[in-house]
C-alpha cells in the first residue's frame, strides 16, 4: 500500500491536495491518514480528491477520549492511528506504545506537535508526519508517505516545499535527536 499521511491541517488542507495530485501523477495513494486536528478537513480531502481517507479527532475537535483512535490494516500489519494529545505524545512515547500494542499493531502514527518524527525500532515504527500547514519545527510543512508490503513498511518525512519543487532533499530537515526516549519507554514500565 501506498499511504499519505498528514496532521494538524487546521483547515488549511490545500497543500495535501497539491502532495496527493502530485504524488498520484507517479502512481496511485491507496489512502490518506488524516491524524486529527480539523478532522473535518479529512472529509473536504476526500470530496476534491476521491481518495479513501482514515482520519480521527484531536484536541482541537473537541477530542478527549483515550477510545478516539483508529486500526489501519497493511499487508505489513497494523498500526495505531490517533492524535496523540491523549497519549502524551509530547511528553514520551511510552503510552501511546501500550495502546498500540493492545491493539496488536506494529507501529503508531500520530501528530499532535507540529513536530516530524519517525522511529524504526526494528520491529515497531512511530511516525509523525508533523504539520504540513501550521509546523513548529522550521520545516516549512512535512508530511509522510508509507510503503508496505507483505515483508516490508518503509516511511519517508518530506517536505512541502522540496517535494512540490522538486528541488533538494525530500528529506525533512534533520533536527537535534533528543534522547532518552527508549529509556523512558522501558523504565518506570510495568510491562517489562
Amino acid at each position: 500500500m501506498r499511504i499519505l499521511i498528514v496532521s494538524d491541517t487546521h483547515g488549511r488542507y490545500q497543500r495535501v491536495i497539491d502532495v496527493f495530485k502530485k504524488l498520484t501523477k507517479d502512481s496511485p495513494v491507496d489512502m490518506i491518514v488524516h491524524c486529527g486536528d480539523y478532522s473535518d478537513d479529512a472529509s473536504k480531502i476526500h470530496a476534491v480528491t476521491g481518495a479513501r481517507v482514515l482520519s480521527v479527532r484531536g484536541n482541537c475537535d473537541g477530542s478527549f477520549d483515550e477510545k478516539e483512535f483508529a486500526v489501519l490494516e497493511t499487508e505489513a500489519g497494523n498500526f495505531f492511528v490517533c492524535h496523540g494529545h491523549m497519549q502524551n505524545v509530547g511528553y514520551n512515547k511510552q503510552d501511546l506504545y501500550y495502546y498500540a500494542c493492545q491493539e496488536d499493531c506494529r507501529g503508531a502514527i500520530y501528530g499532535h506537535t507540529h513536530r516530524a518524527e519517525k522511529a524504526d525500532l526494528g520491529d515497531f515504527l512511530f511516525i509523525n508526519p508533523g504539520s504540513i500547514s501550521e509546523p513548529r519545527d522550521g520545516s516549512g510543512g512535512t508530511f509522510a508517505l508509507l510503503n508496505t508490503g507483505e515483508d516490508y513498511a518503509d516511511c519517508r518525512i518530506l517536505r512541502y516545499s522540496d517535494f512540490i519543487s522538486g528541488n533538494g532533499s525530500t528529506e525533512s530537515k534533520k533536527t537535534k535527536v533528543r534522547g532518552g526516549h527508549l529509556r523512558d519507554l522501558f523504565n518506570y514500565s510495568d510491562g517489562f
